[in-house]
C-alpha cells in the first residue's frame, strides 16, 4: 500500500481543501476513473456520485463531475444517500461507475472518495493503481470532444428507490407495529431514509441526529458517541436504540435499558438467528483480527466456524467472497449481509436484529448479550516516522513472553496503523490482570523501540 500516493485502505481520504481532499484532486479522479471506465464499447458511459452532508461535498461534487463530463461520461447525482444505496445503485441503474462523497465516521472537517465498480464493489487495488497512474497526466489529455461532452442529471427518486430495497430485507409476514425505536442519524446521508423505512414498516419512530448543517455529522452522535442514543431510548422508553455513522454502512445499537450492543454481539445474534433457520452460507462467519475470542467461542459452540481478516471492511468482503459466507463484519458496527449487499449497510443489518427483536417477544435486553466478551485492552504507541519498532528483537521477545504467559487461554494483535503512525498493541484472555501485564509489558518494549 506505501507506493500510492492518494488512495488508502478505504478510497481517498483527508482534511477538507487540504491535499489530498482538494477540488483539484477530486476533479483528477473524475477525469483519471472517466477515462478507464469508459474505455468499454462505443455506448454512453455512466457514472452515478452520491454523498453525505458534509459542508465540503459542494465543493467535491461539482470537482468530480467536471472530471467525468469533460472525458465524456454522463453523470447522475443522487444527493445524500447511504454508501451502500450507492454501491446498490451503481449496479441496479447499470453504471459503470458508482462515487461516494464521504469520511464515514470522521469530524465534518474530513471527507473522502470512495469509488465502486460496476457490480457494486469497492474497486480492486489494482483498479485504484491504474487510476492513481492517470491522475498524475496533465489535464489537457484525453478529453472528449465539444459534442461528446456528459451529460449530468440529478436523480430525484434515489432515496425513495433505497427506501424500498432496504425494507425488502425484512421478512414479509413481519412488521415492526408496536415497537418504539430510537434511531440516530448521525446528521448525516441516512437522515431521510433511516427514519422512513422505519416507520414505513410499522414503528413508531423517535429521530435523533437528523437535522444536518454541514458542520455537525458525527458531532456528539451516531455509532461513534452511543450515548446519545442511549440517553434518548430512556426518555422516550423505547424498545431499542439503533445508532448510524455519517455514511450509514455502520452501526451500534442499544437495549430498552440504554446497555449498548457493540458489532460482535450484532452478528452473534445474527448468526445464530440464521444457523438456526439454514440461511447462513460458508458455515460460518468472517470476521477481523479484533473481534473478541468471546464471539469465536460463541460461533464454535453453536458448530459455526469464525475466519479471520486484517482490520478493513474490504478484507472482510474479500474473505467471504472467496469462501461463499454470506454474514461478516468488525467489532466497531460494520456488518455486511452479503445476500442483500455489497458493502456494510447499518439500517439492513438492523432489519436483521429487529426481525429476531419481533419473532423473539423478548425484550432487546435478553438478547443483547449473546455472550460474555473476555476481557479485551489496548494501547496506542505514537512512533517517529522512520521507526520500525515491530522489527525490533525486543519488541518480537515481548510478544513471545506475552503469547507463553497467556497460555492458550487468549490473543495478542500488535500490528501498525493504516492511517497514521502508532504501533496498536492488544491483547485478551480470561484473566483481566494477566491481560493488562501484557499489553503493559509489550507497549513497554514498543515505546523503548521507538524512542
Amino acid at each position: 500500500m506505501s507506493n500510492r500516493a492518494y488512495f488508502g485502505t478505504d478510497g481517498i481520504r483527508g482534511q477538507a481543501n487540504r491535499h489530498p481532499m482538494t477540488a483539484e484532486v477530486a476533479l483528477r479522479v473524475g477525469l483519471a476513473a472517466g477515462k478507464l471506465f469508459r474505455t468499454a464499447g462505443d455506448r454512453r458511459h455512466l457514472v452515478v456520485i452520491g454523498k453525505d452532508t458534509r459542508l465540503s461535498g459542494y465543493m467535491i461534487e461539482p470537482a468530480l463531475v467536471a472530471g467525468f463530463t469533460s472525458v465524456g461520461m454522463d453523470v447522475r447525482l443522487f444527493g445524500p444517500l447511504p454508501t451502500p444505496g450507492v454501491a446498490m445503485m451503481t449496479r441496479s441503474m447499470r453504471a459503470d461507475l458508482g462515487v461516494m462523497i464521504s469520511a464515514s465516521h470522521n469530524s465534518f472537517a474530513d471527507n473522502g472518495i470512495k469509488l465502486f465498480g460496476p457490480d457494486g464493489y469497492k474497486l480492486s487495488d489494482e483498479m485504484e493503481l491504474q487510476i492513481e497512474a492517470h491522475m498524475d497526466e496533465g489535464l489537457q489529455e484525453g478529453l472528449a470532444e465539444p459534442t461528446d461532452l456528459g451529460r449530468v442529471l440529478r436523480v430525484d427518486d434515489a432515496q425513495a428507490r433505497y427506501v424500498e430495497i432496504v425494507k425488502a430485507t425484512f421478512p414479509r409476514l413481519l412488521n415492526l407495529n408496536g415497537k418504539r425505536i430510537v434511531i440516530d442519524c448521525a446528521n448525516g446521508a441516512a437522515y431521510k431514509v433511516a427514519p422512513t423505512a422505519l416507520y414505513e414498516l410499522g414503528a413508531e419512530v423517535k429521530e435523533v441526529g437528523v437535522s444536518p448543517n454541514g458542520l455537525n455529522i458525527n458531532d456528539e452522535c451516531g455509532s461513534t458517541y452511543p450515548q446519545t442514543m442511549a440517553k434518548a431510548v430512556k426518555e422516550y422508553r423505547a424498545d431499542i436504540g439503533i445508532a448510524l455513522d455519517g455514511d450509514a454502512d455502520r452501526l451500534v445499537i442499544c437495549d430498552e435499558r440504554g446497555q449498548v450492543v457493540d458489532g460482535d454481539q450484532i452478528m452473534a445474534i445474527i448468526a445464530d438467528s440464521w444457523a438456526k433457520t439454514d440461511r447462513l452460507k460458508g458455515g460460518g462467519v468472517v470476521a477481523t483480527i479484533m473481534s473478541n475470542l468471546g464471539l469465536e467461542r460463541f460461533l464454535r459452540e453453536r458448530g459455526m466456524d469464525m475466519i479471520r481478516t486484517p482490520v478493513g471492511d474490504r478484507a472482510v468482503m474479500q474473505k467471504m467472497r472467496e469462501g461463499g459466507y454470506n454474514l461478516g463484519g468488525e467489532q466497531s458496527g460494520h456488518v455486511i449481509l452479503s445476500d442483500f449487499s455489497t458493502t456494510g449497510d447499518g439500517l439492513i443489518a438492523a432489519l436483521q436484529v429487529l426481525t429476531v427483536l419481533v419473532r423473539s417477544d423478548k425484550p432487546m435486553s435478553a438478547l443483547a448479550r449473546q455472550f460474555e466478551p473476555v476481557p479485551q485492552m489496548m494501547e496506542n504507541v505514537r512512533f517517529a516516522g522512520a521507526a520500525k519498532p515491530l522489527e525490533n528483537a525486543q519488541v518480537k521477545a515481548a510478544i513471545a513472553d506475552g503469547e507463553a504467559l497467556l497460555n492458550s487461554t487468549g490473543r495478542i494483535v500488535v500490528r501498525a496503523s493504516g492511517t497514521e503512525p502508532l504501533i496498536r498493541v492488544m491483547a485478551e484472555g480470561d484473566d483481566a490482570k494477566l491481560v493488562a501485564q501484557v499489553v503493559r509489558e509489550i507497549a513497554g518494549a514498543v515505546k523503548q523501540a521507538a524512542a
